[in-house]
Parts: structure tokens; C-alpha cells; sequence
């Protein structure tokens, strides 16, 4: 084994290999950096180029990009709160209240190197554990692997904010989100009321873009000035660095569950990474400021999601069975040299194994390296005034959401997903569980519609299904005990549950909390009534998130009347200062139908930046104009027609 790993070492240290794998890297990053596109645009656009290369350099190139993805959307997700995959939820939640705390260089500092840990630890184990990794994965069922999914799922809805119930509901509101489209298991449309555009189901970019990122820039644009309140201290590495050392330990368990979350197939970093998130949460004393800033939870959940993008690999590599979609691009560029993955590939070519995980190794060290050098810089945009930042983020977001499928359809979701995060946000509901619940409900319904036909009922009897299923019902049991004992003690009982169950630190808006509990419980029962008429084999996931979600929306609406009711408060618009930027947004989209893209960004940036930033003209005029033409040139790189209009469009050349 110690000669295979030295031969693929030098294999990779040849110039040209590593020159391609440094491209890669720098592609990742930006890409990464860039809420909506990552990994697979990154790869994506890579492909072309790798078969200009031999095969060493061509798949060193990709798993450039795939290694740094997790490591640069720490950026996004810290300094925008808009998570550039559902395994950075966790970061985006402490990453970005800190940095609105003004430690901004902090959370990306330690964030940055516990990325780089993770992704070092997964190489060192998985250098070893290539040879065993086949029969681990093989002894796990699928009622083990919807297990695991469940998990996940249950740790994102629970460790969020204080109020389990609302958590649950939103994870039941993702899963809903997630079987819109065919039905695996059946000859059927769920949820696409006549629209051939929602047959393939909502995108991933999309759903977390409008979550996460439309909802956020809402409320800072409205807020003005920039994200952080704080100044903050630029260069001082060493608080970066002590945090990172207090974690050390924390870091390395992450890496381990992140590692062994990567080796199930198509759940991965999703489920890994909120256990991590929630190890990292019982690990620690005070639990007070998970939600609100804790830079733990940043190192938790760090650690796991770059150590997964190597393990992710394994089922990739042993199995055909790609991790996530930028493994599935590189399982198609492993056939195309003519590789072809198995169990035989370890025992054939040992030297493509390890050299794989050098590249991602590397990658993840450089990545890492470049991401903590540019740091200071990178923190210092929270203190401009984010109508500036604004108006090419939601150019980018546009983009991001638009590569799906090219049709009005993206951005028309994109809108409708922001208004559902606006509401969510300014309810004080939690987000993260919606999304988790979206990427997890595919590989959650092809598990359960298949440990149903395989083992009946008799699968909630298997060892290993009761020992997984622990890992939820203990910690809910001694959270029910807890809350029991403190709401007894209170001498309120509305006292005791008083506080936001929020990935945001704001008060709740009573009038859009009342107005968000009623949506739900529509949503909910229309979709029970729309369920009844799917076949037996399409209802059997819809009804895991439909049913309990049901239940939950009606005790949440009935509770907020009653709290009304009962504390005599009367019903205001807190957020009423965002009204206005959400309906520029939502007139900006209906301008892009009406008349395209290419005239009307014009509007929507003289807009932002005349009258939100509040710049001269001749200065908004120069900005402006480098915006737009960095907007078209990120099409035409993508090789995309901007969105047309129905009245009339400018032509693009491309």
C-alpha cells in the first residue's frame, strides 16, 4: 500500500498535473464563492477542458474544484447568511450572526481551518480505509440508510432554535417541497398543477437561494448601512487561531461522523453535518448561543462537510453511486478515460485511488491557505453598504437560478421561494430544516419505498434501525424533560416559551407570524386533499412530510390565536421598512418577464443604487455599467441567453 501511495504522489507532483489540479482549485473557489452555482456549475464548466488533458490531469482539474467548494462557500455563508449547499446551513446560521457582530474575520478564520482539517483527517483515513470501505458500506440496509436520512433531518429540525414543533413543521415543509415532480416509485406528477416546468421538481440553487439569500438581502438592503454593526480589527489572526485550538478536538470528531456520513450514498453532507452541528451542541456547556453566534458550531460543522467531499467519493468510486451531483459529473468523466469504477478499480488501479485522494488533500490545504490569506479583505465587505453588495448578488443569484432549466420558471420560483423566506425569517422560523428536508426527500423516498417492499414492517424491528433511531428519541426525551421542569418552574407559562425559535436574531413580527402559521396550515391541507388522489406508491414520502406536517400547522396557528388572545396583544407590522425592497424585487422580476433581462437590470441597479445606496449619478452610472457588463459576461461564460421578455428583448450576441 506504502508503494501505491508514494507512486500516485509523484503521479500528481508532475508540472502539468499540478498546474491543472491549481486551475481547478482557483475555478472552485470562485464558483463557490457565488450563491447558487458551486460545485456542479464548477465542474460543469470544467468539463470541456479536461479532454485536453491527459487522464491524470484532466480528473486532478475536477477534484481541484470538487475539494474547495465546502471550504469557499464558507464566505457566502458567513458574510450573506446564504448557505452555498445545505450542508453550510450550519455555518450560515453561527457564521453569519457573528459577522453582524462584527467578527466576521473570526468566523471565516476558524471556519476556513477547520475545512482544512477535515479535508487533511479524511484524507489520512480514507488513504487506510479505501480497502475496508466496501464491505462498511455493504452492511448497511436501506432501512439503515433512511435511518441515517432521518436523522439528519430530525437534528437540523431540532437543533434549531428553541421551539421543536415549528422546527418539525418546516422540515415536514421541505420534504413537501422535495416530491414536487414524477413520482419515483409510481407513474406520477405530484404538486405540478399543469406546469411542465415543475415536472423535474424544484432546483436545489433555487430553493436555497430563495430561502436563504433573497430573504437576507431584503431585510439588510431595508436596514441600510452594512451587515456588520461593528467595526471590526483587520490582521489579527491570533483569536482566529486560539478559538481553532480550543475546537481542536470538536474538529476531529466532526471529521470522523463526516467521514462515515460520506459513505452513504446521496445523503452525505446533508445529514453529516447537522449530526456534527448537533454533537457540537451537546458537547458544549452553554448552549445559550447556538443560533445567535457560536463559533463551535461553525467548527463543527466545517470540519464534517469538507471531510465528506472525500468519502462522498467512495460510493462514487466502488459502487457507480455518485456521493452528490458534482460526484455524478465526475463518475461521467471516469468512464469517459475509460476508468470504470468497482470493486476491481481498488485492487486494478491503486494508483488512481491515491492519487485522488492526494488531489483532494491538496486542494484542500491550498484552498484553504488562499481562502484564511484573503480573509481581512473579505470581512472588511461587511462594513459597506450592502445596497451596494446587493445589486450584483442578485444579479448572481438571477444566474445561479436560471441554469436550471433556461426558462422564466427559475425566476419565477426564485421569487415565490423569497417571499416564503421572508415570511419564515420575519416569523422567527427556522429555514435550515426546510432546505435539509428538500435535498434529503429524494433518497429518503427511494429508501423507504424500498425497505417497505423488501422487509414489510418488520424493518422497525432490525437492530441496527433501533439503535439509529435512538440517536432521535433519547435526545427528544430529555429535551421534553427539560422543558417540562423549566416551564413548571416558570410563573409564566408564556414566559417560558416566549423566545424565537430562530436561526435569526430578531423579534417576531406578530402580523406575518399569524399570516405565515395560516399559509402553512393551507399549504398543508390542500396538499393532503391533492395527495389522496396519487397511487399507492406515489403517496408513501409525500405523506411522511404531508400528515405530521398537517398536524404540527394546525397546533401552531391554534397556539399563536390563543397566545393572542390570551396575552392581549394587539397584531403589527414589524417589518413593514422591508415592504418596499420586497416589492422593487418582485417588480424587478415581473419587469424581466415583461421586457427581459438585459433591460431590465438597468432599472433594478438604478434603483438600488440611486436610491437605496444613495450614490451621485455619475459614480452609480460607472458602477452600474461594470455590474451589468460583468452580469452579461457570467451569461455569456455559461454560455446562457439572459431571460427574454414577452413584450421585447435585447439580443445578445451569444
Amino acid at each position: 500500500m506504502l508503494e501505491n501511495i508514494t507512486t500516485a504522489l509523484a503521479i500528481l507532483f508532475e508540472p502539468m498535473r499540478l498546474l491543472a489540479l491549481f486551475a481547478g482549485m482557483l475555478a472552485g473557489m470562485v464558483f463557490g464563492m457565488l450563491p447558487g452555482l458551486g460545485g456542479v456549475a464548477a465542474v460543469s464548466i470544467l468539463l470541456p477542458f479536461i479532454y485536453l488533458m491527459d487522464s491524470y490531469s484532466g480528473l486532478a482539474m475536477l477534484l481541484g474544484a470538487i475539494s474547495v467548494i465546502y471550504t469557499a462557500d464558507t464566505i457566502t455563508s458567513v458574510l450573506l447568511g446564504a448557505p452555498g449547499s445545505p450542508a453550510s446551513a450550519p455555518t450560515a446560521i453561527e457564521g453569519h450572526a457573528l459577522a453582524k457582530q462584527g467578527k466576521a474575520s473570526l468566523a471565516l478564520g476558524v471556519g476556513f481551518l477547520a475545512s482544512m482539517v477535515g479535508g487533511l483527517f479524511g484524507a489520512l483515513i480514507l488513504s487506510v480505509a479505501i480497502p475496508i470501505a466496501g464491505p462498511l458500506v455493504l452492511a448497511l440496509g436501506t432501512p439503515e440508510l433512511f435511518m441515517f436520512a432521518l436523522v439528519g433531518l430530525c437534528f437540523a429540525a431540532s437543533m434549531v432554535g428553541k421551539d421543536i414543533v415549528v422546527g418539525l413543521a418546516a422540515a415536514c415543509f421541505g420534504i413537501l417541497l422535495g416530491v414536487v415532480g414524477a413520482a419515483p416509485a409510481a407513474a406520477n406528477y405530484r404538486f405540478i398543477f399543469g406546469q411542465s416546468y415543475l415536472m423535474d421538481g424544484l432546483s436545489l440553487p433555487i430553493v436555497a437561494l430563495g430561502l436563504f439569500a433573497v430573504a437576507e438581502l431584503i431585510g439588510m438592503v431595508a436596514a441600510g448601512g452594512g451587515i456588520a454593526s461593528k467595526s471590526m480589527a483587520m490582521g489579527k489572526w491570533g483569536e482566529s487561531f486560539r478559538e481553532f485550538w480550543r475546537s481542536r478536538w470538536l474538529i476531529v470528531r466532526s471529521s470522523i461522523i463526516g467521514i462515515f456520513g460520506g459513505f452513504v450514498p446521496a445523503v452525505g453532507a446533508s445529514a453529516s453535518t447537522w449530526i456534527a452541528y448537533g454533537h457540537a451542541m451537546s458537547s458544549t456547556k452553554d448552549k445559550r448561543r447556538f443560533g445567535k453566534g457560536e463559533i463551535r458550531g461553525v467548527a463543527g460543522a466545517e470540519g464534517a462537510n469538507n471531510a465528506t467531499v472525500i468519502s462522498d467519493l467512495v460510493p462514487t468510486m466502488l459502487f457507480s453511486v455518485p456521493g452528490g451531483p458534482a460526484a455524478a459529473i465526475f463518475l461521467g468523466a471516469l468512464f469517459s478515460f475509460g476508468f470504470y469504477p468497482g470493486p476491481r478499480m481498488v485492487s486494478e488501479t491503486p494508483d488512481l485511488m491515491y492519487m485522488i485522494v492526494w488531489s483532494v488533500a491538496l486542494a484542500s490545504v491550498m484552498g484553504a491557505a488562499l481562502c484564511f490569506a484573503v480573509t481581512p479583505y473579505l470581512a472588511r465587505l461587511t462594513r459597506i453598504n450592502f445596497a451596494l453588495i446587493a445589486a450584483p448578488l442578485l444579479l448572481i443569484m438571477v444566474a445561479g437560478a436560471y441554469q436550471g432549466t433556461q426558462t422564466f420558471g427559475d425566476i419565477l420560483a426564485l421569487l415565490v421561494l423569497g417571499v416564503i423566506g421572508w415570511l419564515m425569517k420575519n416569523a422567527g422560523w427556522p429555514r435550515a430544516p426546510v432546505l435539509v428536508g428538500f435535498v434529503l426527500a429524494t433518497p429518503m423516498e427511494q429508501y423507504f419505498w424500498l425497505t417497505t417492499q423488501i422487509h414489510g414492517f418488520t424493518w422497525l424491528t432490525r437492530p441496527g434501525v433501533l439503535l439509529i433511531a435512538s440517536l432521535i428519541v433519547v435526545p427528544m426525551l430529555l429535551n421534553l424533560v427539560r422543558r417540562w421542569r423549566s416551564s413548571k418552574a416558570s410563573t409564566s407559562a408564556d414566559q417560558a416559551g416566549s423566545q424565537p425559535a430562530s436561526d435569526d436574531d430578531a423579534p417576531r413580527d406578530t402580523a406575518v407570524l399569524l399570516l405565515a402559521s395560516a399559509l402553512l396550515l393551507v399549504t398543508f391541507a390542500y396538499a393532503f386533499y391533492e395527495m389522496l388522489g396519487f397511487r399507492s406508491n406515489a403517496r408513501l414520502m409525500p405523506a411522511v412530510g404531508i400528515v405530521p406536517g398537517l398536524a404540527l400547522s394546525v397546533y401552531i396557528l391554534g397556539r399563536q390565536l390563543n397566545r393572542l388572545r390570551w396575552q392581549g396583544r394587539i397584531i403589527h407590522l414589524g417589518s413593514r421598512q422591508e415592504l418596499p425592497v420586497l416589492a422593487g424585487i418582485l417588480a424587478y422580476g415581473v419587469a424581466m418577464w415583461l421586457i427581459g433581462f438585459s433591460l431590465a437590470t438597468p432599472l433594478l441597479l438604478a434603483w438600488l443604487l440611486l436610491k437605496c445606496a444613495g450614490m451621485r449619478l455619475a459614480s452609480a452610472a460607472l458602477y452600474g455599467a461594470i455590474v451589468y457588463a460583468t452580469a452579461q459576461g457570467m451569461f455569456a461564460l455559461m454560455r446562457l441567453t439572459p431571460p427574454s421578455g414577452i413584450w421585447f428583448s435585447l439580443p445578445m450576441p451569444w
